[in-house]
């Protein structure tokens, strides 16, 4: 039973450690959908909800209405309201937005938040980097699925 486990902590950790992060220029977008994750697995939840209102991060409040932060102040009209969001758009599709929005609605003034080039003009700390981290994007997917009608 021990020789059992010890193979299977060792699969475990080999399958965990062989995938290797997307990097913003190595993403693929279908029809503006990502399909895999950028780090391999699924985000957390509740780690995107605290990006996703943090004003130094995602400030995603800043342009979105959301009811599930009714204590956040200064909720924003300029994109559409994000509650039910995760009845509207698939997991894939999400990530798609979150990760370029370009892609998916031409003309769109949000943000890309998961490239590293390309800014039409990038705050000198930005130049090079990403918004928001690959597993970033993955929490944010992952907060956003739980916004449900």
């Amino acid at each position: 039973m021990k020789n059992i486990l010890m193979i299977t902590a060792v699969s475990v950790l080999s399958v965990t450690t062989a995938f290797a992060e997307t990097a913003p220029s190595d993403v693929t977008f279908n029809d503006g959908a990502v399909m895999v994750s950028l780090v391999g697995a699924s985000g957390d939840a509740a780690a995107g909800r605290n990006t996703f209102k943090n004003r130094k991060q995602g400030n995603c409040l800043a342009c979105h209405m959301n009811d599930d932060m009714p204590g956040e102040q200064f909720h924003g009209e300029v994109g559409p309201p994000l509650s039910g969001v995760g009845s509207r758009w698939e997991e894939a599709e999400l990530r798609g937005i979150v990760t370029n929005a370009k892609m998916m609605f031409d003309g769109t003034i949000m943000p890309a938040f998961y490239v590293d080039s390309g800014y039409e003009r990038p705050l000198k700390k930005f130049d090079g980097k990403s918004i928001l981290t690959a597993q970033q994007v993955e929490d944010v997917v992952a907060y956003l699925l739980t916004l449900k009608d």
